[in-house]
């Protein structure tokens, strides 16, 4: 949603003393994120649940020159890998000043805040006043960049984070399908999961809401968490992120690699990449261990395995030998990662180079043999996905979009879904079978 929002003018009040917002996000970045916003007010009023550049988390109601409620949290909502749950439950009619507001994140209360204003008793707050409402972004400006989902408001009811989340076999926190709750006059239930209309109240109302700009939806879900690339990991190469972590811009002067979030040490999985601006020094593929200087390529490392654009597979600064096409500007790169038989196997445009089959299991015809990931020594005890340019130009930059399974090349659907017997991701091409998308799912089938 980094240019997106969703909108909807209330013709009449709600509960303005007791209400709960809840709202699943996976933040993309790091720049401020507007969350929930009402207004533009006259004067300078100002409603908002946000993050903040720095970090932390806020949810404040100002007016007349004065917050009459703010609350900052001490800890930073930093991690761009995952989902983070965060409930805003409000009731000022309690006698007591610290339950007239309480915020939670992943199902646990927040209780260290740097700023922490309680509202007075009965205080009608901004939020259920009639006005224009924004989710996503401000009025004009700090979009939240990355994925938002189920999105709930109940109007009159200040609930826990138990209403909306629960804890699965493994002890993750995900959400309730159908919380069972009242939502009230003006409350809703956005799971944001219709293509065809983001913005439907699943609630049991008619409160819906219209979008603006493009939503796109998305596979990654706080139930299966998507592998994206990691923005953390960027302290050599200084390339810039979008689209869900998905596409990668290149700092001009580094040749270091970028790598994905999510991590292998066994099972079978299957990713494409597709080069958009600067392939001709391009290298894409897989790597055990992280860079240490500005200057390693993906295919200098010991456990880093290429697939260079000017034809060649690459490992330890060395060609891995094999028949292997060229590839430019839009192609997409297949990598299929066999860690059971410790294969590694490249296609272009959906054709296997050097006659490999990722089928073949330990015969690993037209594989690359790879190290296998738990014999690696100290932390490389796994393997990521990866990219780097292959030679420093210091007037250029390189683009890659990434498909992890979300079915999008940046902002652009696949244009032709293949088969995919795992049901985990949608992909351009056909996915070799026994592979899967990289994600919480794919890491536990």
């Amino acid at each position: 949603m980094a240019s997106a929002k969703l909108t909807r003018t209330y013709g009449s009040a709600g509960n303005r003393k007791t209400y709960t917002l809840s709202v699943w996000v996976k933040f993309s970045g790091f720049a401020a994120a507007t969350l929930a916003n009402i207004g533009p007010f006259s004067g300078d009023n100002e409603f908002r649940l946000t993050r903040n550049a720095s970090g932390t988390l806020e949810f404040y109601d100002y007016g007349s020159s004065a917050y009459k409620f703010r609350y900052r949290t001490e800890r930073k909502l930093r991690d761009c890998s995952g989902w983070y749950h965060i409930v805003c439950a409000v009731d000022t009619t309690q006698g007591t000043a610290g339950n007239r507001v309480k915020i939670y994140v992943n199902g646990v209360q927040e209780t260290s805040f740097d700023v922490s204003t309680a509202p007075s008793q009965n205080l009608d707050t901004a939020w259920g006043v009639a006005n224009n409402y924004t989710l996503g972004s401000a009025e004009n400006g700090n979009y939240t960049d990355g994925l938002i989902t189920h999105f709930n408001y109940v109007d009159g009811t200040a609930l826990a984070p138990t209403s909306f989340g629960q804890s699965d076999s493994n002890g993750v926190w995900i959400p309730k399908p159908s919380p069972s709750v009242t939502y009230g006059t003006n409350g809703f239930f956005l799971k944001m999961n219709n293509s065809a209309n983001m913005g439907l109240d699943s609630g049991g109302g008619s409160n819906n809401w219209t979008t603006s700009g493009t939503i796109t939806q998305a596979k990654d879900t706080p139930s299966n968490v998507f592998a994206t690339m990691n923005p953390l990991d960027n302290y050599w190469q200084g390339s810039t992120f979008s689209n869900g972590n998905n596409t990668i811009v290149t700092g001009s002067t580094s040749q270091t690699f970028n790598t994905s979030t999510l991590l292998m040490t066994s099972g079978k999985y299957y990713v494409e990449a597709k080069p958009t601006v600067g392939s001709a020094t391009l290298d894409i593929g897989i790597t055990g261990e992280p860079a240490v200087n500005a200057s390693q390529t993906l295919a200098s490392r010991g456990t880093g395995y290429a697939y260079v654009s000017s034809g060649s597979v690459s490992n330890n600064g060395s060609s891995v030998g094999g028949t292997w096409s060229t590839y430019t500007n839009n192609d997409i790169i297949g990598i299929a990662v066999d860690l059971d038989n410790n294969k590694l196997y490249f296609s272009k445009n959906g054709t296997w180079q050097n006659s490999g089959d990722p089928t073949s299991g330990s015969t690993g015809t037209g594989a690359v043999s790879i190290t296998d990931p738990l014999n690696l020594s100290g932390e490389n005890k796994m393997y990521a996905y990866a990219f780097a340019m292959n030679e420093t130009w210091n007037d250029n930059t390189r683009t890659v979009q990434w498909n992890f399974g979300n079915g999008y090349f940046g902002t652009t659907a696949v244009t032709s879904a293949g088969t995919n017997a795992s049901g985990n991701g949608i992909f351009e091409y056909d996915v070799p079978t026994g592979y899967t998308a990289l994600s919480t799912k794919g890491l536990d089938s």
